[in-house]
């Protein structure tokens, strides 16, 4: 039994073009027209972009206390390279701005390149990000055409592992499992300059988040449909 007002910490399958704030908002409205309360607080343990799906967790009530400490869980996702192209953002949320060689890419190629990314890597973030850079963040100013200088943080890949190769598509499907802070858009950047071409996203879903994952998680709408049938236990409101 759900107990919104003591806390919960509830495993959602992001919907694909929602933010993580959306999704957040829309579990902080619904909550607190049930509770019949103006002020609850809802968050995230950790972003998810829009052209991504998957495992968000949030936390609702006294359970917002363990956000910090649920960020710092290892990540793994299923994502989906176009090899011989980049976007600014990396991903399909702007369009493509150069074209490379891909003649020379092979499968063989990519199995000796991908190894590479194992273990501790030193990565810039993308300037499509939320990075904060002087109280803003990075997305907002990339959007006014503005260009700052993103200082490489430390991350951790623990296991990277090649799903599918298409050489007519020149598509690279993998499953990536990664430490708090990685960015896959710029990871998929990186590989397509070790491939010596160029890459973006064209898919992206993070399957697991700790011990939770994505078959487990709630849809909205699931969710939605759950709170029909809520009964608060401390009996603060009626169903509705």
């Amino acid at each position: 039994m759900w107990d919104f007002e003591q806390g919960e910490v509830l495993a959602f399958d992001k919907p694909l073009r929602w933010t993580s704030f959306d999704l957040v908002a829309k579990v902080r409205y619904n909550l607190c027209r049930l509770l019949g309360t103006k002020k609850l607080k809802v968050g995230h343990s950790g972003t998810l972009d829009p052209l991504a799906t998957g495992v968000v967790i949030i936390c609702t009530g006294k359970k917002t206390k363990l956000i910090e400490q649920l960020q710092y869980d290892v990540k793994e996702y299923v994502t989906t390279l176009q090899l011989g192209a980049t976007t600014p953002s990396y991903d399909l949320e702007k369009e493509i701005d150069a074209t490379y060689p891909t003649e020379h890419i092979t499968r063989e190629l990519i199995d000796q390149t991908i190894p590479l990314f194992l273990g501790e890597q030193w990565q810039t973030p993308p300037m499509f990000s939320a990075v904060q850079i002087n109280g803003k963040r990075a997305y907002e100013l990339a959007r006014k055409g503005q260009e700052v200088e993103l200082k490489p943080k430390l991350l951790v890949i623990d296991e990277i592992e090649v799903l599918r190769f298409d050489p007519q598509m020149m598509q690279l499907t993998l499953r990536i499992v990664c430490s708090k802070g990685t960015y896959i858009r710029a990871l998929a950047r990186d590989i397509g300059e070790r491939l010596g071409s160029g890459a973006h996203l064209i898919a992206l879903r993070r399957t697991r988040v700790g011990n939770t994952r994505v078959e487990d998680c709630l849809t909205i709408d699931q969710f939605l449909e759950k709170l029909k049938t809520y009964e608060s236990p401390n009996r603060l409101s009626e169903t509705k």
